[in-house]
């Protein structure tokens, strides 16, 4: 998946929203109630030293061992009908070694004692081949073994168990409240993951974990039959970890937008319905909403918007193997290279603190242990506006002089090797009591903007330009309406140290994908990044309609 597809699929614009099939969603197709058979934990572990023992007696220093049964249901509809429903189910094993100082891996379906050992074999064999044109033997940081392990994600009701009717009830409910608000046509679709994964190591782990994510979603469009013109509003929904009761909506988990807007944030339950009318009634707004006029604005930036422009300014740009170059052919640099950091520039403003973590409850990255069988973390990546560290991974720690993986390796797959994948990377909220009421009237010429949009960065997560979904125009510490056509431009550092104030705790929330891709052959992995509205002084702002 090409990172530019990020925002499509988190935005699921219509044309995105019904493909036959997404990445990480696929699978052999199965019927509703295989989603629900339990996994097979000792068997597991008999799998696991079969493979252990093979490589060993082949020739590995390490090995590790992910046996992994992959679920997931979609749900589909548009207006008042039901355009489909798929479940899929992929199983299967891959092992990993180290010989000779080199790595290697091999993949299997056969989940037998014969299969896993063959599959190890194999691993030491092409890591032998490997190394020999392997110029410096691979560095682990080491690693204890934490015996027998069990981890789930903390849901209080499985989606899966949900009956598939009361899904679909629900999301033709909301489409019906699009429609009974002045949609024109609306999409929804309910996404519900669930990882069985089973690790072991030489290192004498055996963790099993358990993980959930669901993530609903919509568009509505709306349509004047006198022009033909139309315009759409994604759904403000995020992807989250947690079970079906992300989907029932709590009156503590809703925090007001700014006045005169009628936006809604959500935390760790969503109102689909509720979503659903608004956006209907915006996106009739926005067919007659003025252009904006470029210039220099501040902008006051909703969590759900500010979530991607954090991802590609800060996540991807500090992933330790891209500041190394190794993913330079497929998804480029980073400008925040190993030197760059060492002249101590400013990354941020003093108020910016990003913390990269694996554990958040409700995130979509919340995990015990990563698919190396290191223990997850939490550590800071800018503190007081300063880059301090980055992400990295078991064979990496030592190339910044440190003994220890962040424990942020993932595989999307049971087939696929793993390797670095971003945490969840957020924004620390203000220390200051501050609500989102209170930084508008700060604002004298502004915007405030929500939802996701079109972006565009650069190879080295330099220069960018973001969008969103809808737009207020801001004068004087207040909202006077809606806008459109407005896309801000900066550079990284510029955009970050412009970085004025930062709503408090009550106002923080999370922005996630699904789909963040990376690697060859690609993978892909899901990630959320927190933040409470934060604003920013004097960003460049272009009017996207006008044509140069």
């Amino acid at each position: 998946m090409k990172r530019r597809d990020f925002v499509g699929l988190t935005g699921l614009g219509v044309g995105a929203l019904f493909l036959p099939s997404f990445p990480g969603f696929g699978g052999t197709p199965v019927d509703a109630a295989r989603l629900l058979e339990p996994f097979d934990a000792a068997m597991n572990k008999r799998l696991a030293d079969a493979a252990l023992n093979a490589a060993k007696s082949a020739g590995a220093s390490y090995a590790d061992v992910r046996i992994g049964r992959y679920l997931n249901q979609s749900v589909f509809t548009r207006e008042k009908q039901v355009q489909n429903i798929a479940n899929g189910e992929s199983l299967g094993a891959g092992v990993r070694v180290l010989a000779n100082g080199t790595w290697g891996f091999a993949a299997t379906n056969q989940l037998n004692e014969q299969g896993l050992a063959k599959a190890a074999q194999l691993a030491v064999q092409i890591a032998k081949a490997n190394a020999k044109v392997q110029k410096e033997p691979v560095k682990l940081a080491p690693q204890k073994g934490y015996g027998e392990v069990n981890w789930k994600t903390p849901i209080q009701q499985n989606a899966f168990e949900v009956p598939v009717a009361q899904k679909v009830e629900l999301l033709l409910a909301a489409n019906a409240k699009a429609l009974d608000n002045g949609a024109n046509f609306v999409n929804s679709a309910l996404f519900q993951v669930n990882e069985q994964k089973y690790f072991a190591s030489t290192d004498g782990s055996y963790i099993n974990q358990d993980i959930h994510r669901i993530w609903p979603n919509f568009s509505v469009t709306a349509v004047d039959r006198g022009t033909g013109k139309f315009k759409t509003r994604e759904a403000l929904s995020a992807p989250m970890g947690l079970g079906y009761e992300y989907m029932v909506p709590k009156a503590q988990d809703k925090i007001a937008g700014p006045a005169d807007t009628g936006l809604i944030g959500y935390k760790n339950s969503y109102d689909i319905l509720e979503d659903a009318a608004l956006a209907a009634k915006q996106a009739k707004g926005k067919l007659t909403a003025p252009s904006v006029t470029p210039g220099k604005y501040d902008l006051v930036l909703d969590p759900n918007h500010l979530g991607l422009t954090i991802h590609e300014s800060v996540g991807h740009p500090l992933e330790l193997d891209r500041v190394l170059g190794y993913e330079a052919n497929y998804a480029g640099t980073s400008f925040a290279t190993l030197d760059w950091r060492k002249q101590g520039k400013p990354y941020g403003s003093k108020l910016v603190n990003i913390v990269a973590d694996k554990l958040q409850p409700g995130s979509l990255g919340a995990v015990g242990f990563d698919d190396e069988g290191v223990k997850t973390k939490e550590w800071d990546l800018i503190k007081d506006g300063k880059l301090v560290d980055y992400q990295k991974i078991r064979d990496q720690a030592h190339i910044v002089g440190q003994n220890e993986s962040d424990g942020c390796c993932y595989a999307d797959s049971w087939d696929s090797v793993q390797f670095q994948r971003m945490p969840n990377v957020s924004l620390r909220p203000g220390a200051q009591k501050m609500s989102v009421d209170d930084m508008v009237k700060n604002v004298d010429k502004g915007i405030y903007i929500a939802g996701r949009g079109s972006y565009s960065i650069d190879q080295q997560r330099y220069n960018f330009q973001f969008g969103g979904t809808v737009y207020y125009a801001i004068e004087k510490g207040k909202i006077t309406g809606q806008i459109e056509d407005v896309a801000y431009q900066a550079n990284t550092l510029e955009f970050w140290n412009s970085c004025a104030a930062i709503c408090d705790q009550s106002d923080y929330r999370l922005f996630g994908s699904f789909f963040d891709g990376k690697g060859q052959p690609s993978q892909v992995s899901a990630v959320s990044h927190g933040s409470a509205t934060t604003r920013f002084n004097g960003v460049n702002v272009i009017n996207t309609a006008r044509k140069v």
